[in-house]
């Protein structure tokens, strides 16, 4: 892509397409792929496992991460320590989706949030250590200015 062109497209959709100005090669792909199955994973070991150096492992992951491609490590608690829920969000068309989603992000036990479309705008995935973890988190998303009706649901099994 024409780096002029991507920087005007940057200035209009920083939070999406920042990673534009360059492209993500395979190395990249086959480093996400092994952080996603383990993000414990050393960068030695990732580097051995894509045939880089672990300088060279160290400084992708810290470009993916300046980049915004990669946007957060995290821990994922199993089932059988914890519990986990599925929130569907529906938002008061006057506040936008964009800024009760940030707000829901703030929230302990909030994992992650995805604008969506149809009857509800936000998908927020809920993680604790117990179903009062997950409640206590459910009942402050449904005090977010904003929010104007949910639908939760309780994860049963993940593979």
């Amino acid at each position: 892509m024409h780096q002029t062109l991507a920087r005007e497209i940057v200035k209009f959709f920083p939070s999406q397409l920042q990673w534009a100005i360059r492209e993500m090669d395979d190395k990249d792909k086959e480093i996400i792929k092994l952080l996603k199955d383990d993000s414990r994973a050393g960068y030695g070991e990732i580097g051995a496992k894509v045939g880089l150096s672990e300088g060279a492992v160290r400084k992708r992951v810290k470009t993916l991460s300046d980049d915004g491609v990669i946007r957060k490590f995290t821990v994922k608690i199993s089932l059988a320590e914890g519990a986990q829920a599925i929130t569907l969000l529906a938002t008061n068309p006057s506040n936008p989706t964009q800024e009760v989603s940030k707000r829901i992000q703030t929230i302990p036990n909030v994992e992650t949030t995805y604008e969506v479309s149809g009857e509800y705008d936000i998908v927020a995935v809920i993680s604790g250590m117990n179903m009062t973890e997950v409640n206590e988190c459910i009942e402050k998303i449904r005090m977010v200015e904003g929010i104007m009706k949910t639908n939760t649901m309780i994860v049963l099994r993940s593979w």
